[in-house]
């Protein structure tokens, strides 16, 4: 008996801007053939992620990433994560 290993595809995260005073940190995402703009305003818990075209898709794995390596996180940065699925 093998397991089937899981579909992965890398997420590609540029941080555009950053502001600790407003609590808020921007960027783009980019997995596959899909790109978004993002809006983390973290004091509220709220991530918003534009267009709305594949969001689902990426809306929980990049707010898990976010909350994860925010405090590490620099505007002009390039960052990457793994999701488990295939987008």
């Amino acid at each position: 008996m093998s397991a089937k290993r899981l579909p992965q595809t890398t997420a590609h995260v540029r941080v555009t801007q950053q502001s600790w005073p407003q609590g808020k940190i921007a960027g783009e995402v980019q997995a596959a053939s899909y790109e978004w703009q993002f809006e983390w305003s973290f004091r509220q818990g709220y991530l918003n992620v534009e267009p709305s075209l594949g969001r689902a898709l990426i809306l929980e794995p990049l707010g898990r990433f976010l909350e994860r390596w925010d405090y590490r996180l620099e505007a002009g940065s390039n960052y990457e994560f793994t999701v488990r699925g295939e987008i």
